[in-house]
């Protein structure tokens, strides 16, 4: 699974990277974190807020910095 965390690097872009990555740790599913810090590459995403958590290319949640089980719900199964 590929997760995305889009930001220019502030501590709550930092802090949804980490909570993502325990997130994906705790369930136990094979991911991948890649940090977007490129102001033209976020905003093709159509994200104007950061930080944004984007899971296999869908823009999940932006502005907010989400706790690791609030992102859990969001890469568990549905």
């Amino acid at each position: 699974m590929k997760i995305q965390i889009l930001g220019t690097g502030c501590p709550n872009c930092s802090k949804l990277a980490e909570n993502a990555e325990a997130a994906a740790r705790e369930l136990g599913i094979d991911y991948e974190i890649e940090k977007v810090t490129d102001l033209k590459e976020i905003m093709s995403f159509g994200v104007m807020v950061t930080p944004a958590l984007v899971v296999e290319g869908e823009v999940k949640v932006t502005g907010k910095v989400l706790s690791s089980d609030d992102i859990k719900e969001l890469l568990g199964p549905s």
